[in-house]
């Protein structure tokens, strides 16, 4: 298998953290972007300890400037970028008659917007290169919606607009891109949530159980794979059976 050059951001929460390892597991260079320096040293020294070697550039994706300039800084740390996979994401939840323009513009622009702000400064160079990987990591409920996530749900289902799009305007240079769109996964984050409710969504999910990070970042290693080739503008659910559409 041929090593490329990987960029995951958000790459230090739960799913990040396993696709950074199964890209590296299959023999790539990964890194991410952080934007607190501390948290994302501690994360990068208990990622060796496991046995896995990542880089690491500040950005903030919302912002294109300096997601343009993380994006250079991976380059000079590892060479041009052939595998993107967009994964940060917030949430800012509240029904929408409650909800500010602060709290939609700060989920818009952290979870779609940074599609653009990641993806423009890597895709001459996979163009001229013939090659390249590109992944969104959307959510269940930019397919299904979600009480309380009227910012969350239209910047993911925007996301896999913006994938097929990217898809048609790029599949002749040898450039695939596609989106996976978990379901409840058992993160740090949905793991904080109350037994109760957590009890309450599983009961939801026909498989009976929230899913693994590992799980999503095989998702993501098969869009990556060159056997995918063919594949461009798919989205993979990947929810246990709790939303089944086409």
């Amino acid at each position: 298998m041929t090593t490329r050059v990987a960029l995951v951001t958000g790459g230090t929460g739960g799913i990040g953290t396993a696709i950074c390892r199964y890209l590296a597991s299959q023999g790539h260079k990964v890194a991410t972007n952080y934007r607190d320096e501390g948290k994302a040293r501690a994360w990068q020294e208990a990622q060796k300890k496991a046995g896995f070697d990542f880089g690491l550039a500040k950005g903030d994706v919302a912002d294109p400037a300096t997601a343009e300039a993380m994006v250079r800084e991976v380059e000079r740390q590892l060479g041009p970028v052939d595998i993107l996979i967009n994964n940060a994401g917030i949430t800012r939840d509240t029904t929408f008659h409650k909800m500010s323009a602060t709290q939609w513009q700060d989920v818009i622009s952290t979870n779609l917007g940074s599609c653009f702000n990641v993806t423009r400064p890597v895709i001459d160079g996979m163009r001229e290169r013939k090659w390249g990987r590109i992944v969104q990591i959307s959510s269940i409920n930019g397919q299904k919606g979600q009480y309380g996530q009227a910012n969350y749900a239209a910047a993911k289902a925007g996301m896999h607009g913006f994938t097929i799009s990217l898809a048609q305007e790029n599949a002749k240079f040898g450039i695939t891109v596609n989106t996976v769109s978990p379901g409840y996964v058992g993160t740090d984050m949905v793991m904080a949530v109350p037994e109760d409710v957590r009890s309450k969504i599983v009961a939801q999910i026909p498989v009976g159980r929230l899913g693994d990070p590992d799980e999503i970042a095989f998702a993501v290693g098969f869009f990556v794979d060159d056997r995918a080739r063919w594949i461009t503008g798919a989205n993979l659910a990947i929810n246990g059976g709790q939303y089944m559409g086409w």
